[in-house]
């Protein structure tokens, strides 16, 4: 269990970096009912330096150093492809590894533990620094993200790498795939997955290799890379004296790497206050290159334009018999442009076709802490929480909102398409709103969702007033589902959500991906001032008029337990483990 008082979590964004909507899964694999009488080859991988020497920075004001080293992984003939799932918050989380035999792509299940969460592979890297006098200073194991930011290392390579661009961090995902693509490699840093060292300004050796469990486990060769490393230390001060105060915010990005999404996304700085995190941390920092950029749009990582997946092109003829989406994979053959807002009204006579809808469903609340209702309502006592709604599948939710001049809403459509993603019909599906508050200042779907406090009977006690919502693809929560597009298009709010004077909008949640709302948001807290302690119950329930279509009404609910004490004024929330997930 876990107990909290206060605490300040951000609205955690889908990793990417390009407003591109590729859809390029699993290429054919075919799980291999009996060990093949032929053993199947996973890819030939490599560890390199891509640089002899590196220089990296230290804070006077914050000493520490973070340890991005420039080492590469480097996946070739076949590419490394990981599924990451589990059935379920009472199950393990669990590997597979594609691997290919004669071409034909099989699934290789790797040994129970290798994986306990969906950050990355726990210890990959081993690290050594020596100093000068080739006395060792440092001795550490990292993890590492197969789909942290990459690059092609040979002009032969795929354009473009299939593989989403982060390893999920939300609490409750429950599938990923992480991948290096043929010809491509992955920077091992770990980000802020790791701590800083304490390291003085000074010259250092470093030697990268590889844990002797996933040399065994992928056929890496024991070859350590070897970096020079010079340690420079900087100050507050030298940075004012000669451009000016720079904001800590600002330096944080000179080693993001992955600090960028893990810590507390920036995202949507830029684009208005949105979602977009306080004032005071509103920069948002470039990305080392080591990991995802979290801050969409504003990191220095721009995605190659969509092209067709290597692996469907290179083995047409052997996937054919294998090609199309089945449960749980698609082929990769797919591709889904982005979706643009229509400039007028739909016309034509609205329809509910029999085409392939979403499935929304809920994910149980979690980053749950007391807050007193901050300036806004002193004096109260506040039940917080972050709340995750998703799509499971297999088609988009696509709304539009359309204005007419000098109204304050916007009714809102749902379209619906065929398997080649041409519309096919739409229906009105209520409003959209302008939502004026701090930390919001968009336009939001209403009745897209509700919080719910029930009391241990499950009837409510409390009601949320917030249930409307401006649509992004925030989190990657399941990217093994029919149909899940691993780059989806409207990652943070600068490709939706609109402006105050803005006369349509179109908001969209892809396949597999879900939308997060941090618990420092307005509407995301229920008051509990007047709420006896004891045991209840955080409900987040999706599409709670049912207004939307979906493949799927009865999965909508999700439920998170909660144990409430103390006094007025001082009341604490004890937040037990859900099955295997322990995270408030």
């Amino acid at each position: 269990m876990t107990r909290r008082r206060t605490a300040r979590l951000r609205r955690t964004l889908l990793a990417g970096t390009t407003a591109i909507a590729v859809t390029a899964v699993t290429a054919g694999i075919v799980a291999a009912a009996q060990e093949p009488a032929k053993a199947a080859k996973g890819p030939k991988l490599s560890l390199v330096a891509a640089t002899p020497s590196v220089t990296l920075t230290t804070w006077k004001e914050e000493p520490g150093v973070h340890l991005d080293l420039g080492t590469y992984l480097i996946a070739e003939e076949t590419p490394l492809e990981l599924k990451v799932t589990r059935k379920s918050y009472k199950d393990p989380v669990t590997v597979t590894q594609t691997v290919y035999e004669d071409g034909k792509a099989k699934a290789k299940k790797l040994p129970t533990g290798t994986v306990k969460d969906f950050s990355g592979l726990p210890g990959f890297s081993e690290i050594t620094l020596t100093d000068k006098a080739g006395k060792k200073v440092l001795t550490r194991s990292e993890g590492f993200c197969p789909n942290n930011a990459s690059g092609r290392v040979r002009p032969d390579a795929p354009s473009t790498s299939k593989y989403p661009e982060s390893c999920p961090t939300n609490p409750f995902t429950l599938g990923s795939v992480w991948g290096v693509e043929k010809g491509w490699a992955a920077n091992t840093y770990a980000g802020s997955y790791s701590e800083p060292v304490q390291l003085p300004a000074g010259t250092y050796t470093a030697k990268v290799g590889v844990a002797k469990k996933y040399r065994d486990l992928f056929g890496i060769a024991d070859k350590a890379a070897t970096v020079k490393v010079t340690v420079v230390e900087r100050s507050d001060e030298d940075e004012e004296s000669t451009s000016g105060a720079v904001s800590r915010s600002a330096k944080a990005g000179e080693h993001a790497g992955h600090g960028a999404g893990h810590r507390a996304p920036t995202a949507h700085a830029g684009h208005g206050p949105g979602h977009a995190p306080a004032p005071a941390e509103a920069a948002a920092p470039v990305t080392s290159g080591a990991g995802p950029s979290y801050n969409v749009g504003h990191g220095p990582l721009r995605a190659a334009p969509p092209a067709l997946p290597w692996a469907l092109k290179k083995q047409k003829s052997a996937l054919s018999p294998r090609a199309g989406d089945t449960g749980g994979q698609t082929d990769g053959s797919r591709q889904a442009p982005a979706l643009k807002p229509l400039s007028k009204r739909p016309a034509g006579k609205p329809s509910v076709p029999d085409v392939p809808k979403p499935d929304l469903r809920s994910l149980p609340a979690y980053g749950i802490t007391i807050s007193d209702g901050g300036k806004d309502v002193p004096g109260k006592d506040h039940l917080a929480f972050s709340a995750n709604v998703w799509n499971a599948g297999p088609a988009q939710l696509v709304v539009d909102g359309f204005r007419s001049p000098g109204k304050a809403t916007m009714d809102a459509y749902q379209y619906f398409y065929d398997a080649k993603g041409k519309q096919v019909g739409y229906t009105p599906t209520g409003t959209m709103e302008w939502d004026p508050r701090p930390g919001h200042e968009h336009w939001h779907f209403t009745d897209f969702a509700s919080y719910r406090l029930l009391k241990a009977d499950k009837k409510e006690a409390v009601r949320s007033g917030k249930e409307a919502f401006c649509l992004a693809n925030t989190d990657a929560i399941d990217y093994t589902v029919k149909n899940a597009n691993w780059h989806p298009y409207n990652t943070d709010l600068s490709t939706a959500c609109g402006e105050e004077n803005s006369i349509s909008v179109r908001e969209v949640l892809d396949v597999g991906s879900g939308d997060t709302y941090t618990q420092d948001l307005p509407g995301q807290s229920f008051d509990i001032t007047d709420v006896p302690n004891g045991t209840y119950y955080i409900q987040v329930l999706a599409n709670p008029e049912k207004r939307l279509k979906e493949t799927n009404l009865g999965n909508n609910s999700a439920l998170r337990k909660v144990v409430l004490g103390g006094s007025p004024g001082q009341r604490t929330v004890t937040v037990p483990a859900h099955d295997l997930v322990n995270a408030n």
